[in-house]
């Protein structure tokens, strides 16, 4: 009948006993591991999950190797108003229709260099990416105006569709794409447009010049179905004299005189090495704290703040601009090499640094170590940019060998440091020949955890990258003591090579490497001045200020390392001075403001006060 319903299965209802059997389980287990302990045996206490992943590479046929070529830029938009242009740079994404290991795996990228100030920009940078399948690929470039004081504008897309490929593919060449003005930055196209009004030269549609050639099939070996870039191997050193600052660090300089110096600076380097990363190189991040995930993932409120603020970190200590500079290698060399220990500043300062190496074999890595005010700048999280997945991560710093002949740890090989070795720093210029080095490199990382089997395959790719450097590897738990008396050693020779002078400046909102010589100049004089006027007066005051600050102890952990403290005594003791010196110039005390002494700044009079009071409490 029409008003007859159809018969639905009949579903069994929830009883109050079945949350007995989950509990049941869980405590039988609980049972298990008891008896195990009390039997003699040893419970294995779970690891987080994380680390080394032995997921293989997804089988595919050999593919092929294929040069992209970006040429230039035409009639691009003006993002600057003042200068009525843009600093233009192309970032390219390559997808292809091989399947990841995991979804999470992140895409091939290229950056090319900016170019100044141009709405016709000309490049020629060439990508060379390996095993590239004949289905072809989809190549999504980004034309970008760089802006360091805020983010990049974003001018316009180019879509590249290649369907198929194979030896006999003709290629393209240099052909003219559509530039897609609909992500394009709206305020550059509207600059554009007003400036099209008064000039009937100007268009307001750009375009891009492309060129992909074919070189020939791939011999991929056991590597499967996986693309990885072939060349040129890249490298870029990013300067930030504001991060250098409060992170305590700096870099050599050279005065407008030509003499050496030392200014503020933090370096953050990349180096784009010839693939394939071995196919075991390959980590999760560890969760080993219940945020973590989320982090990673940014699905919770709280993951999603820290993601991004983890990128934006990235981005403020892999900034590009003017400061940044650029080169690149057609394959792996010696010159590549020296390039690399010109990058870690060879052997001087007894330097550690954090690196990541991501699945396409780009080398980021900055200096770290215990004397830095800033955690957070060596994260792995951060230099990874918060990537799920990477090749190896850890820390490694550069030792001078005596004997070029000898391995590293030949119970008769010395090096620097810790040996005092002639022929190099601190006394002399470091010799240039990468035979010289050694690079002694572990795998130091609470984030991804990389796993001690596979340090000999990180050594060899690094062999192959940096011919005539000779590579140390070191395991953080099998080699803890051995790894832990040699960075000692390196934070030493830090302390002894890294002390110099600190600078003031007028205005703490912003920080150039032009203003440092400045800055460095009027400090000079100031304290010149001083020294000559009452110089024993200063000096007392100096050493008192310095032993009241060595003495502020908590359980016998000193307050700040030793270059803070040494950057904290000299502010104190000028502080004391500026108060105590009425008669050298006028200082101006007010609520919220510094005053200012001769051009120089002078601290508060209640910053003092406040600085005594916490003395007193110590």
């Amino acid at each position: 009948m029409e008003n007859e319903k159809e018969p639905h299965p009949s579903q069994r209802k929830d009883h109050r006993t079945d949350a007995f059997a989950t509990k049941f389980v869980n405590k039988t287990a609980s049972w298990q591991q008891k008896a195990t302990k009390h039997a003699g045996g040893r419970a294995e206490k779970p690891q987080p999950a994380g680390g080394f992943d032995d997921t293989p590479i997804p089988d595919a046929p050999p593919g092929y190797t294929v040069k992209i070529i970006f040429h230039r830029a035409e009639s691009l938009p003006m993002a600057d108003i003042n200068s009525l242009s843009s600093d233009p740079y192309v970032l390219a994404q390559l997808n292809v229709d091989l399947p990841p290991r995991h979804k999470q795996d992140p895409h091939m990228r290229f950056r090319t260099p900016t170019i100044r100030r141009s709405t016709n920009p000309v490049w020629n940078c060439e990508w060379i990416i390996a095993n590239v399948p004949s289905t072809g690929f989809k190549l999504k470039a980004r034309i970008y105006d760089e802006d360091p004081a805020d983010h990049d504008d974003r001018l316009g897309n180019v879509h590249v569709h290649v369907d198929s490929l194979h030896n006999n593919w003709t290629g393209i060449k240099e052909q003219s794409y559509k530039i897609k003005k609909r992500m394009g930055s709206k305020r550059a196209y509207l600059i554009r447009g007003c400036a099209a009004m008064f000039s009937k030269g100007l268009q307001m549609s750009g375009n891009l010049v492309v060129s992909v050639e074919v070189l020939g099939q791939t011999d991929v070996g056991t590597n499967g179905g996986r693309t990885w870039t072939v060349g040129p191997c890249a490298w870029s050193r990013h300067l930030s004299p504001m991060i250098g600052r409060l992170a305590g660090t700096k870099a050599p300089g050279q005065g407008k005189d030509g003499t050496k110096t030392e200014q503020y600076n933090f370096q953050a380097n990349q180096f784009q090495l010839a693939g394939p990363v071995p196919p075991s190189l390959y980590h999760r991040y560890v969760e080993f704290k219940p945020f973590i995930a989320g982090m990673f993932t940014a699905k919770s409120l709280r993951g999603y703040i820290l993601n991004r603020a983890l990128h934006h970190q990235h981005s403020r200590i892999y900034n590009y601009d003017r400061t940044t500079v650029y080169g690149s290698f057609p394959s792996p060399s010696k010159d590549m090499s020296v390039q690399f220990l010109d990058l870690v500043n060879f052997d001087r300062g007894g330097r550690i640094f954090t690196y990541v190496l991501t699945l396409d074999g780009l080398f980021r890595f900055t200096e770290t170590g215990k004397e830095f005010g800033i955690d957070l700048l060596s994260k792995h999280t951060m230099h990874s940019d918060v990537n799920i997945y990477i090749a190896f991560s850890g820390e490694f710093f550069i030792r001078r060998l005596k004997t070029p002949q000898r391995e590293p740890l030949d119970s008769e090989q010395e090096t620097h440091p810790a040996a005092e070795i002639e022929g190099g720093p601190p006394h002399g210029d470091p010799p240039s020949d990468p035979a010289y080095y050694a690079l002694y490199i572990d795998n130091d990382s609470g984030t991804y955890r990389p796993s001690a089997k596979l340090l000999p395959l990180l050594k060899e790719f690094l062999q192959k990258n940096f011919p005539g450097l000779k590579v140390v590897t070191l395991d953080c738990r099998g080699d803890e003591e051995k790894m832990g008396k040699l960075k000692k050693e390196q934070r030493e020779r830090k302390k002894a090579e890294g002390k110099g002078t600190v600078y003031m400046q007028d205005d703490r909102s912003s920080l150039s490497s032009s203003d440092e010589e400045e800055l460095e100049q009027r400090m000079r004089e100031y304290g010149d001045e001083d020294a000559i006027n009452d110089g024993d007066h200063k000096e007392k005051k100096r050493n008192k200020v310095k032993k009241e600050i060595k003495e502020s102890k908590v359980g016998g952990w000193v307050h700040g390392d030793r270059e803070r403290e040494d950057r904290e005594t000299m502010e104190d003791a000028q502080a004391v001075d500026g108060l105590a010196e009425k008669g050298h110039g006028q200082v101006t005390h007010s609520s919220g403001e510094l005053g200012q002494k001769d051009g120089v700044l002078a601290p508060r009079e209640n910053d003092v006060a406040r600085h005594d009071e916490k003395v007193e409490a110590r």
